[in-house]
């Protein structure tokens, strides 16, 4: 059995109000008592109990992270911000992959609240009542990262999605196209899904260019559905192809180039692409890809700083979606023409 605080206590000959005011890093204690209590601590080898420390405290200095997919390049740069910042203010983190399953959100968000974790980031959108009720319930805070909150009364940080997909392709009408396709996500997704989706329509409304409905095609944001949708536009039939296409994320961005070059194509030269959210495989592959920047590691540190302040009660942002910028990342996958 390990040493208990009676132990320390007797050891170091003080009380054990003294132990317990050194080991919650009170002020005011004498320097010969703070001395004692630690000699004492570093020869019984005693470690506190979190656990009973934490109950006392009401703070466990522990955070829950929901993440829709560790494959994904984007969310595991955003995870790994989330991860660095919680170092610096002491917090450890409890990630929980769910693999787009909504039932083993809710698993997990009952599993953190019965942890009494101190807030949760959520980085995906698609719920259902059980998930909604449980973060209405919740007393602890709860924070949307790169998504909009499904709710009113939770926070949210993003960038405006719909005003990003609106810009590139803007952009990719600049260059010169009219036939512009477009390999979405999924439409139950409000922020990645519907608003990237909206922006691009209204972008060619505005330009005056035509629909074609055989140029828009909807997966999961994955490489393989890249893959498969881009497939699905070049062996369509009769009709002319795209001569550059706009993906709702690198990952379907890059499939959608192996499929092209599968068939013999080149690019940018035959069909130029364009993906979303810059993430490191944007540089990795050649030639290097077109992407509309999501400050990733901006969205996870803010995400935390923001979480952190709601936790701390030290006020709330006057907003409830705080967004920050995006930009277009200029490479090798478009051209002018």
């Amino acid at each position: 059995m390990g040493a208990r605080i009676k132990d320390v206590a007797e050891r170091a000959g003080v009380s054990v109000t003294s132990v317990s005011r050194v080991l919650n890093g009170e002020k005011y204690i004498s320097q010969r008592i703070l001395d004692k209590v630690n000699q004492a601590i570093k020869e019984l080898n005693y470690s506190p109990s979190q656990i009973a420390r934490s109950l006392k405290k009401q703070k466990t200095n522990t955070i829950g992270v929901i993440v829709p997919d560790f494959t994904n390049y984007f969310c595991s740069t955003i995870l790994s911000s989330i991860e660095e910042s919680a170092s610096e203010y002491g917090y450890n983190l409890i990630v929980c992959n769910i693999a787009e399953n909504l039932d083993k959100e809710l698993k997990y968000l009952q599993a953190v609240q019965e942890m009494r974790v101190d807030g949760i980031i959520i980085m995906h959108q698609k719920t259902d009542e059980r998930i909604l009720s449980f973060i209405e319930s919740a007393s602890m805070p709860i924070l949307f990262s790169c998504v909009r909150s499904p709710l009113p009364d939770r926070f949210s940080v993003l960038i405006n999605d719909y005003q990003a997909a609106w810009d590139a392709t803007e952009y990719l009408i600049g260059l010169g196209h009219r036939r512009i396709a477009f390999l979405g996500g999924d439409l139950e997704d409000v922020t990645s899904g519907q608003s990237r989706y909206q922006g691009y329509l209204d972008a060619l409304s505005k330009a005056g260019i035509p629909l074609n409905p055989d140029f828009v095609k909807f997966g999961n944001y994955k490489q393989e559905s890249g893959r498969i949708r881009m497939k699905e536009i070049l062996e369509q039939g009769a009709g002319e192809r795209p001569t550059v296409v706009f993906a709702a994320s690198d990952d379907m961005a890059v499939g959608a180039m192996n499929c092209i070059l599968d068939h013999g194509l080149r690019i940018p030269e035959d069909i130029s692409i364009m993906g979303f959210d810059d993430s490191l495989i944007a540089k990795a592959v050649r030639p290097m890809l077109t992407s509309m920047h999501q400050p990733a590691r901006e969205l996870g540190r803010t995400s935390l700083e923001y979480l952190h302040n709601l936790i701390e009660d030290r006020g709330q942002p006057c907003c409830k979606e705080i967004y920050l910028p995006h930009r277009i990342m200029e490479r090798a996958s478009c051209r002018r023409i």
